[in-house]
């Protein structure tokens, strides 16, 4: 994800240790993870995304800036969560990613995947945690996605 300040320059930069192939290495063993797996997931990321909050927070323009990114995975997130495409972006609001989220633990919990609309599939899990935990913890209340 990118940062754009007011006059869209790139703003802050905040780097993370934590990523979708360490996540799901480090904490899912299967492609649908169970409760406790999300929970042991969550508590190392919030970790970490309380100290990239901390670095962001000190930099010039973070409380302006506005989050923007091109990466597919999230603009699949997206799509799921019920944000129609746009001609150019989409706006993906905390409270659709929370939906979709809630969706994900409803699925760790043994509901069907498929009664969800949602894939079994590991990548889509850590990704959704950790776009989650960014937008509650850094924090932002919408992302910017543009749709090629």
């Amino acid at each position: 994800m990118a940062l754009l300040g007011e006059s869209g320059a790139p703003g802050p930069l905040v780097s993370l240790t934590v990523g979708r192939h360490k996540t799901a290495h480090t904490f899912f063993r299967r492609d649908v993870p169970t409760p406790l797996e999300l929970e042991n997931a969550i508590a190392s990321v919030e970790d970490e995304v309380y100290l990239a909050h901390r670095q962001y927070a000190q930099q010039p323009g973070a409380a302006r800036a506005a989050w923007w990114s091109t990466d597919p995975h999230l603009v699949a997130l997206a799509e799921l969560a019920g944000v129609p495409r746009g001609p150019a972006t989409m706006l993906l609001t905390l409270e659709a990613m929370e939906r979709l989220f809630q969706r994900l633990a409803a699925v760790s919990e043994g509901r069907p995947a498929a009664s969800e609309g949602l894939t079994e599939s590991v990548e889509f899990a850590t990704t959704l945690l950790l776009l989650r935990e960014l937008m509650h913890h850094m924090p932002f209340g919408q992302l910017h996605l543009l749709a090629g």
